[in-house]
């Protein structure tokens, strides 16, 4: 029987982490053995679960450093690796709660798929956490869509999501390829993680997953929309938020970093071009972005010392 290594990252985000831990008890595995691995990521405080959280398939790990998103998980990839031997690691946000189910669904849907690949189910957001909630019918909060398959728009330098802030109308229920899998829920098949590598540790936090997607990608690795699988988005739950100092740090270094690193030559000076305008007309925050892209200076960063 094939299993499945579930890893959470949580930091200083406790009840986000104990409302996803809570959806995950409910989930149909019947084909498949799973386990939950939840890293704490050097919370201030130590992540401690209720009894009615508690069980053999759930384990808690800590690192004693704060190794940011695409850190946490390669943390929780290495311990699934040396105490499960997956077959398959699937990547889960701890502000996310999960249709029963949605692992089952993307489980079957590349089960088959040889020499492996990597697959997102649809996302929506969390009921009252739209951007603009205030626009939709009150009946289609929790039915507006924030991911259905991602593209790159490279002239542009932007990865964006399919059919971001519509209602669903079933009109994105098409399995498909996609340019990346949103970090946010990823299946990915170990064959996958065994050729191309874990997460980039340089990128710290976004844009680790496009850059994952995009290295599958290149050895030949399917990556995958899967609109049967549903998880719903506590957006920026546990990590400041759209418009952050944090967020716009490392989304607009990232972006610049990811375009030099795959575009063609027409993009990549677009990548230099656009860090130029940011360094005489972004704030701060996006000038120290840019700056630290084209020097190399990756990882995590003081992005609050200006």
């Amino acid at each position: 029987m094939d299993h499945i290594s579930i890893i959470l990252v949580n930091y200083n985000s406790a009840e986000l982490t104990k409302m996803c831990l809570k959806s995950l008890q409910n989930i149909r595995a019947k084909d498949f053995s799973y386990c939950v691995i939840i890293v704490d990521n050097a919370s201030q405080k130590l992540l401690k679960l209720p009894k009615s959280l508690q069980a053999d398939h759930v384990e808690v790990i800590r690192s004693e450093s704060n190794l940011g998103f695409s850190g946490g998980n390669n943390l929780g990839i290495t311990y699934a690796a040396e105490h499960y031997n997956p077959d398959y690691i699937c990547l889960l946000n701890n502000d996310t709660t999960v249709e029963p189910n949605f692992l089952e669904h993307l489980y079957n849907y590349i089960k088959d798929k040889k020499p492996g690949c990597m697959v997102t189910p649809k996302i929506y957001f969390a009921k009252g956490f739209e951007y603009h909630k205030e626009a939709y019918p009150k009946a289609e909060l929790g039915n507006v869509i924030w991911y259905a398959g991602g593209s790159i728009d490279w002239p542009n330098l932007i990865a964006f999501h399919r059919g971001v802030d519509e209602i669903d109308r079933g009109h994105l229920d098409v399995t498909s390829l996609t340019d990346f899998c949103t970090g946010c829920c990823i299946l990915i098949s170990r064959e996958v993680l065994e050729t191309v590598g874990m997460l980039d540790d340089k990128l710290f936090l976004y844009y680790e997953d496009a850059d994952l997607s995009l290295r599958a990608g290149k050895k030949g690795f399917q990556v995958l929309y899967c609109p049967d699988a549903v998880i719903w988005h506590h957006n920026a739950g546990s990590s400041g938020g759209a418009g952050s100092p944090l967020h716009t740090y490392y989304q607009t270094r990232n972006r610049v970093f990811i375009g030099l690193k795959y575009g063609s030559p027409r993009v990549k000076l677009t990548a230099v071009s656009y860090a130029l305008r940011t360094l005489m007309n972004g704030n701060p925050v996006e000038r120290k972005a840019v700056t630290h892209a084209l020097t190399g200076k990756m990882g995590k960063q003081p992005y609050d010392k200006i």
